[in-house]
């Protein structure tokens, strides 16, 4: 008996990509603490450097700017700032990115944010056919193109990835 797909209800995020007529793939997983992209990579069978982390930060002003990052690669922030002209980038605390962002660490989807906010997209996720990012909710993703980063987030291309030790 084929099993069916499990469904998400609907989240900030699937309601934006829904209004902008944006078709995606659900993956809901089993969330665990500090599991992050790789965790959801593993037991979703999928390659990490497709799933894609939403980053909540901020330059020396305290201004908030989401980055998108492969799920197996970190941010330079030197490098980061350097190509956004900020004097310094650093990641936020937690509830400064939930009260920014409106989701939930560990849930944070670039797309349906409370506020919004500058978005960089590391330059090679724009050349990777399809991606799985966060759909507003922890423990699930939601698969795009990667194009649609750019034409409904204005998201800016950035070279800042740093191999995960």
């Amino acid at each position: 008996m084929a099993r069916k797909a499990a469904h998400v209800s609907e989240t900030p995020a699937t309601a934006f990509l829904k209004a902008h007529g944006v078709a995606f793939t659900e993956h809901p997983y089993e969330w665990v603490e500090h599991g992050g992209a790789q965790h959801s990579a593993q037991v979703l069978g999928l390659d990490p450097f497709s799933v894609v982390k939403t980053l909540v930060m901020e330059d020396e002003k305290a201004r908030p700017l989401v980055v998108l990052m492969h799920g197996n690669r970190s941010v330079s922030t030197k490098n980061l700032a350097r190509q956004i002209g900020a004097k310094s980038v650093a990641p936020c605390q937690p509830e400064v990115a939930s009260r920014h962002s409106g989701y939930q660490v560990g849930g944070t989807s670039p797309f349906g944010t409370r506020r919004q906010m500058p978005v960089y997209v590391e330059e090679s996720i724009l050349a990777l056919p399809r991606i799985v990012i966060n759909g507003g909710r922890r423990g699930y993703l939601v698969g795009i193109e990667p194009g649609v980063c750019v034409r409904l987030l204005d998201a800016k291309a950035v070279r800042c990835a740093l191999d995960v030790a």
